[in-house]
């Protein structure tokens, strides 16, 4: 490709996005840059305070747990208080609790506040979310959700070598340079950064709207819809939590070292780096439901291929084929957690889904451990693909009917300047939105389709 094709292709990805998102991709990416507990936590308990690693093994595992607890809680929060109060919030306690770790001796201090650190740095992920999901225009949120990913993996891969060297000198001093960078992050929001939950829609009769017009977590919970794709997601991150906790074992069961696997996983984030803008442009129009489909493929059977490894050459090539199904994955799949999010309920429902990665994190390790102890990590690699099958099949069900896929029926016309009520429970107001794909017999998508409806939603995030 020319230079001039180079710079039209920059200029089509980032055009056309609000302000406010930039300012929270730029949040984002500062956060990662500073990323340093979650990289450096084990390292610093064995290395630098000589305890044992079943010991940290027990504060990371906590520190999970402390993302489970406050993902609920956090989606709440998005609701009832907003968007921008949940994420200052989150980001003033994470500064503040990351900091305080730094200074902590004893084990039971340690493991409180490692506690705490987890669910602070977990509870601005639905905020984060329900934020993009309401300033960005449907048809560019693919696009939207690919930028904010590669700004996290980009932000991981440079701290992650940068804190390395932080960690030479003083353990003490990444902590406190992760504090501050989370701070940073929290006054971006503070002065840039404009409340965007939705107004709440007149109830019937003409009587004033409950705070989150009759979305409650027992809502999000009868949606079976959005539950399977909860469920979904859990089987996807549970295969993708692997390439950080049964692949380092298996290479080293192999007789390799954790040079070797730093080379092999350095793949991943090389590739979402280079890969994960131009994958999306060409994925941007191209159907999610077979998208969804060919990744949970990928991602499990790029894992099974594993079973097959005992280089480095080898394992960094079953690296490329479940990255590629990340990079996939990861934008698809956040749209169609918008599509199926009432736009008043959205912080509960980006909560439950923050929620399954979290858990996912917290199960991944004991899955590999067990498999691998009692049956050797061949059947860990075979298990990972049958769930990825799982996945796929599973994606298969719930998509067939979903509104705004070919043949399917479009919601019913609206009045005009009402939005649709598109797939959320009776009485909520749903900012209706369609994930980037073909447009349906008929010429018009389910956006389209309500006159006068209006629509925006979300993103991530993993996020990470």
């Amino acid at each position: 490709m020319s230079v001039a094709g180079l710079r039209k292709a920059a200029h089509e990805t980032v055009s056309g996005l609000p302000r406010e998102f930039w300012w929270l991709w730029t949040s984002t990416l500062v956060n990662r840059l500073g990323a340093f507990v979650a990289t450096f936590m084990a390292l610093y308990l064995t290395m630098d305070r000589g305890y044992s690693a079943s010991y940290a093994g027990l504060v990371a595992a906590l520190h999970g747990l402390g993302g489970v607890v406050s993902s609920l809680g956090a989606g709440v929060m998005t609701d009832r208080l907003g968007r921008r109060p949940t994420m200052l919030i989150a980001q003033t306690s994470t500064a503040v609790s990351v900091a305080v770790l730094g200074f902590m001796e004893h084990p039971f201090a340690i493991a409180a506040v490692a506690f705490v650190v987890g669910m602070a740095s977990n509870a601005s992920r639905p905020a984060v979310q329900a934020m993009m999901a309401d300033i960005v225009r449907p048809e560019d949120r693919v696009r939207a959700f690919s930028l904010n990913y590669w700004a996290i993996n980009l932000g991981f891969a440079v701290s992650s070598a940068g804190a390395g060297f932080i960690a030479e000198y003083s353990y003490l001093a990444g902590f406190i340079g992760e504090a501050a960078m989370t701070l940073f992050c929290a006054v971006v929001v503070f002065l840039k950064v404009p409340e965007s939950r939705p107004e709440q829609a007149p109830a019937a009769g003409g009587a004033k709207p409950g705070k989150d017009d009759g979305v409650r977590i027992g809502t999000v919970l009868r949606d079976g819809r959005f539950m399977g794709v909860v469920g979904l997601s859990f089987l996807v991150s549970l295969i993708f939590q692997q390439g950080y906790v049964g692949l380092p074992v298996a290479m080293g069961a192999d007789g390799l070292s954790s040079s070797d696997f730093g080379t092999a996983i350095a793949v991943n984030g090389v590739l979402i780096v280079v890969l994960q803008i131009p994958v999306t442009r060409f994925i941007e129009h191209r159907d999610p439901r077979r998208l969804l489909i060919i990744s949970a493929l990928l991602a499990g059977y790029g894992f099974g291929l594993t079973a097959f490894a005992g280089s480095v050459g080898v394992y960094a090539l079953t690296v490329c084929v479940w990255t590629l199904a990340e990079i996939v994955n990861a934008p698809i799949q956040t749209g169609l957690i918008v599509q199926l999010s009432p736009a008043q309920g959205r912080g509960r429902y980006q909560g439950m889904y923050t929620m399954s990665w979290a858990v996912a994190a917290l199960i991944a390790p004991l899955m590999s451990g067990v498999v691998i102890d009692r049956y050797g990590a061949a059947w860990l690699w075979g298990t990972c693909a049958v769930l990825g099958t799982v996945a796929a099949f599973g994606y298969w069900l719930l998509m067939r009917n979903l509104p705004g896929a070919a043949g399917a029926v479009p919601p019913a016309p609206v009045p005009a300047g009402e939005p649709s009520a598109g797939t959320a429970p009776a009485g909520v107001v749903v900012a209706g939105s369609v994930p980037a794909g073909p447009v349906p017999a008929g010429g018009k998508d389910a956006e389209a389709a309500p006159a006068g409806g209006t629509a925006k939603d979300l993103a991530a995030g993993q996020a990470g």
